[in-house]
Parts: C-alpha cells; sequence; structure tokens
C-alpha cells in the first residue's frame, strides 16, 4: 500500500515537472519566462517562497524575480539580495546548496532590512554549458524543516529545462533587437537620401529667390531669410534624429568604439568634440569598456537632441583602481530634479548601468550653461 502511494507521488511529481517544462518551453518573452521559472520551481519545492537571480560576470545580481513575497513587503525593503552570502556561493562554486537553517550557515550575510525570516534554504545553479545562466533560490519548505534531497533532484531537472527556455528567450530577444537595428538603419537612410536631400533643394531655391529680389525689397529678403534658416533647422534636427535612430553596436575595441561616435556626433550636429582618452583603456574589463561605450552614446546622443550646444568636452581617464568618464556641453541645461527630466534623457539607464558595475554616476546642470555627466567604476 506504502509503494503504491509512493509510486502515485512520483508520477505526480514528474507529471508536475513536465508540465512546468511545456509552460516554460513554449512562452519566448525573457521576462515571462523569467516567472513561470521561479513560480514553477515554488510549486515543484513547496516552498513558501521562490527567486531566480541572474548575475553578472562580477557576480553581482544584476535581475532578480520572486515568488511568494506579498507587494506590501517588498516595499519595505531598501533593495532586493544582491547575490552576498548563500546565494553568492552558488554563483561561486557552481553546486547545489542545501541547508536546514540559513541563519546558522557561516556563509550566510543576512538579510536586508524589511526582508522576512527564512529558515531552510536550497539554491540550484541554472547552468548553459559552462555558463551560468542564472540561479533558483527557494526557502521555508512547508510541511517539513527542510528540503531534501529529492527536492534538489526536482529543481536541478527544472533548471536543466529552464537553461534551454532562457537561452531560447535570450535568442528571441537578440533576433528582434537586431530585427529593429536594420529598420531603424533603413529609415535613417531614406531621411537622409530622400528628406534632407529635398529640404535642402528647396532652402537653395529660396536662396536663389534671395538673390533674384529687386533692391528694396529688405521685407521679402527677410521672410525669405527666416526660410532659410528654418529649412536648416529642420535638416539639423533630422540629422540628430538619424543619429538617434542608428546607434552604433560595441564591437569590443573601446578607442574605436568612442572615436566612431565622436566623428558621427560631429558630422550631424557640427558641434566640435574635445575629447581627451588616457593610455591603457584596451586592457579594461569588457562589461566596463561596453558600459564607457553606451553612456557616451547615450550622452551624445541627449547632447544632440536637447543642448543646443556649442562645444563638448569628452574626458576618459584610469588609474589603478577606477575609470572616470566625464562629458560635458555648454547648452541649455535642464532642471536634474525634474524626474520627467530624467527619464526623458536616459539618465536612469546610465545610472542603473553604472550601479551594475559598483560605481556611481552623477549629472550636473545649470539653466543656460550646460549639462556635465560622469561616470566612475572601479576595474
Amino acid at each position: 500500500m506504502a509503494d503504491n502511494r509512493q509510486a502515485d507521488l512520483v508520477e505526480k511529481t514528474l507529471e508536475a515537472l513536465n508540465r512546468a517544462a511545456l509552460a516554460i518551453a513554449s512562452e519566448l518573452d525573457f521576462e515571462k519566462v523569467l516567472k513561470l521559472i521561479v513560480d514553477s520551481a515554488r510549486e515543484l519545492a513547496q516552498a513558501r517562497y521562490a527567486a531566480l537571480g541572474i548575475p553578472a560576470e562580477s557576480g553581482r545580481l544584476v535581475k532578480f524575480v520572486h515568488s511568494g513575497m506579498p507587494p506590501e513587503t517588498v516595499a519595505k525593503m531598501p533593495h532586493l539580495p544582491r547575490g552576498k552570502g548563500l546565494l553568492g556561493a552558488i554563483i561561486t562554486t557552481r553546486q547545489p546548496i542545501r541547508v536546514p537553517d540559513i541563519v546558522a550557515d557561516t556563509r550566510a550575510s543576512g538579510f536586508p532590512p524589511g526582508h522576512p525570516p527564512m529558515q531552510s534554504f536550497l539554491g540550484v545553479p541554472i547552468m548553459g554549458g559552462n555558463e551560468i545562466l542564472g540561479n533558483l533560490y527557494l526557502t521555508d519548505k512547508i510541511g517539513a524543516a527542510e528540503f531534501s534531497a529529492a527536492d534538489e533532484r526536482l529543481v536541478a531537472m527544472l533548471a536543466a529545462h529552464a537553461a534551454i527556455a532562457i537561452q531560447n528567450a535570450q535568442l528571441y530577444e537578440q533576433v528582434e533587437r537586431l530585427a529593429v537595428l536594420e529598420e531603424r538603419t533603413r529609415i535613417g537612410m531614406d531621411l537622409h537620401d530622400g528628406v534632407i536631400q529635398s529640404i535642402y533643394a528647396v532652402g537653395l531655391t529660396l536662396e536663389s529667390t534671395r538673390l533674384a529680389l529687386p533692391d528694396g525689397s529688405r521685407e521679402s529678403a527677410l521672410l525669405l531669410d527666416a526660410a532659410v534658416a528654418g529649412l536648416n533647422d529642420a535638416i539639423r534636427d533630422i540629422r540628430n534624429f538619424i543619429l538617434d535612430l542608428r546607434p552604433r553596436r560595441f564591437r569590443g575595441d573601446l578607442n574605436e568604439g568612442l572615436a566612431q561616435i565622436v566623428r558621427e556626433f560631429q558630422a550631424n550636429t557640427m558641434v566640435p568634440v574635445a575629447m581627451t582618452v588616457g593610455p591603457d583603456m584596451e586592457s579594461l574589463p569588457l562589461p566596463l569598456s561596453r558600459a564607457i561605450f553606451l553612456t557616451t552614446q547615450e550622452g551624445l546622443a541627449n547632447i544632440a537632441r536637447h543642448a543646443r550646444a556649442e562645444h563638448v568636452t569628452l574626458t576618459l581617464l584610469r588609474t589603478d583602481s577606477a575609470v572616470l568618464l566625464n562629458i560635458s556641453d555648454d547648452g541649455r541645461g535642464f532642471d536634474v530634479e525634474d524626474e520627467s527630466r530624467r527619464v526623458g534623457h536616459g539618465l536612469a539607464n546610465m545610472q542603473a548601468r553604472a550601479e551594475g558595475l559598483g560605481g556611481v554616476f552623477s549629472v550636473k546642470s545649470v539653466r543656460n550653461e550646460g549639462t556635465s555627466i560622469t561616470l566612475r567604476a572601479p576595474i
């Protein structure tokens, strides 16, 4: 009789695992895939709480998706777990960890303020070949003092399915991004080769008309001058729009990438950039080089769209322990306390990118005097 009950339990568990695997495999949206994985893990292992962390190359968690924790509890916490303690141990060892009491374990680092108390713990890495794609964290086994070896095997099987689903979703996102980039590039070329040339031709016609006016037609000449100036403004705005439509992709060489961004910025805006790049930038870690490249790209795009600047300075220097990027302009400036402006200028993205590297991002701006952004990050 007991054997029959055990067999039924195993069959139901495998059925639940199969349903979870099929549900995860059928979804291509990256965020939804992560949520499905963490919800499935919590249900399969009968845990009160579950989470999925995505680590950066530094080991710091750049994404943390949780299940079972009420929104009001999350709202009280100053930050979600960052990959220290037992979470960090899984990232480092790439091996499952199962303990009956989190607090009693010597590897534990404590909980963030406002975090609910948790006791039993099961963590399993999600591996794609030799690459760690994420980690599953389960706490507080329901109906038992701790998670069992069978729970660990079950979650490990789910993690194998999750690895495939995560890689599929990431590939799908990459394909979508490439398709969008190609379309944006095509639109940019059409605007440059079609619309700008047409506007330029109209401007030449107006210039010719002004020269053909008889002497004494001062008012008409002023109107034509204003029309030509308006057309030149339109050309400048379209060029700035093209600059934003056609972002460069980082190919690994920071010096070359920055030089290309600056050349395109100057060609489209006619605003000179005084660029100073210190030595030894080629030895920077790839994630840091990419962050510098993307921050520079966003910073110059902001200047093109909003600043109406006449001069820009770009400085990139490094010490033994840190790198410092500063981009300054003499344009219109803006209110840095205005949240809508921060979102519109992409400053939140730059700040998040800096914090992901353990660095600091700051912005200073004075109306009619200009704006300065600074990224400082450890090497």
